[in-house]
């Protein structure tokens, strides 16, 4: 999603990205080149309450971060080196057992920026990547997820695969990836908090589809599935869209990813689901 990537692709806390344009080769990802600045300033300022237009971003600036995002899909289609010295930071440091991992796309990265106090105690631990579909997080799961010994994982994924970011999908890919990132959930005894998609009628960086359907179905699919595999449902969906399956606008951005007051919206619901899921 070039122009949303644009736009979002920031580390954890605003921290430099590691591993871009690194090939992996058994060792540990060597930390990678700074976002420039008049990106990472465009980002905050999404959320900023007194911001009306995010600073702009410089032609310049624009090409180098298009390289790097470039590189770094050739060389680690997954982003396996995004997290890994944030991941070791918290492995060895801090022993939680009650720590709860949001794992996503975009919507989950930026959710830092836009409510740093949802975040600030590190109980609960960011771990989205702008621009991923399914089958990138599931090949991230393990390390971004399982390996940090959480009590429980908020699952926010999907709507990429949908605009075909990396290739023509089916729901029945994104489910059966959804499915088995359950399941090594379950399998490792971490509790699931499996998300709807946020509701979206058009995609910026895709204008020729029509998504809403798709997403209505997507996010039908997840209230059954969560019922039935009696999984903690967080339903952003319905709060959040409109009779033809758009957002209601004043909780977007973009028509696709949150704005502060989308934020707002859907940490209560994180919440609510956070706490049921620490009690089992």
């Amino acid at each position: 999603m070039p122009d949303a990537d644009l736009k979002r692709h920031q580390s954890a806390n605003c921290r430099p990205i590691v591993g871009l344009g690194l090939r992996l080769s058994g060792v540990a990802c060597p930390q990678g080149p700074d976002i420039p600045r008049s990106i990472v300033a465009a980002v905050k300022a999404q959320f900023e309450e007194d911001s009306s237009e995010p600073p702009p971003i410089s032609e310049e600036d624009r090409a180098t971060y298009q390289a790097m995002v470039a590189r770094q899909r050739a060389n680690d289609w997954a982003d396996l080196c995004r997290y890994q010295s944030l991941n070791w930071d918290l492995t060895s440091f801090d022993h939680n057992r009650d720590r709860v991992v949001f794992i996503g796309d975009s919507i989950t990265q930026s959710w830092p920026l836009a409510d740093p106090a949802f975040f600030h105690d590190g109980g609960v631990v960011p771990r989205g990547i702008s621009g991923q579909t399914t089958p990138q997080i599931l090949v991230r799961f393990r390390r971004d997820v399982i390996e940090l010994k959480p009590a429980a994982v908020h699952i926010l994924a999907g709507i990429n695969d949908i605009a075909g970011n990396t290739g023509p999908t089916t729901l029945t890919d994104i489910t059966n990836n959804i499915q088995s990132m359950v399941e090594i959930a379950k399998a490792n005894d971490v509790t699931v908090i499996l998300a709807t998609p946020l509701p979206a009628s058009h995609f910026n960086w895709a204008p020729d589809q029509t998504p809403a359907e798709a997403v209505a179905t997507y996010a039908a699919w997840i209230r059954r599935y969560a019922a039935e595999q009696d999984l903690i449902l967080a339903d952003y969906y319905t709060p959040l869209v409109l009779p033809d399956g758009s957002m209601k606008p004043q909780y977007t951005l973009d028509g696709v990813h949150p704005n502060k007051a989308g934020y707002d919206l859907m940490a209560p619901i994180a919440r609510t689901a956070i706490a049921e899921a620490l009690k089992r």
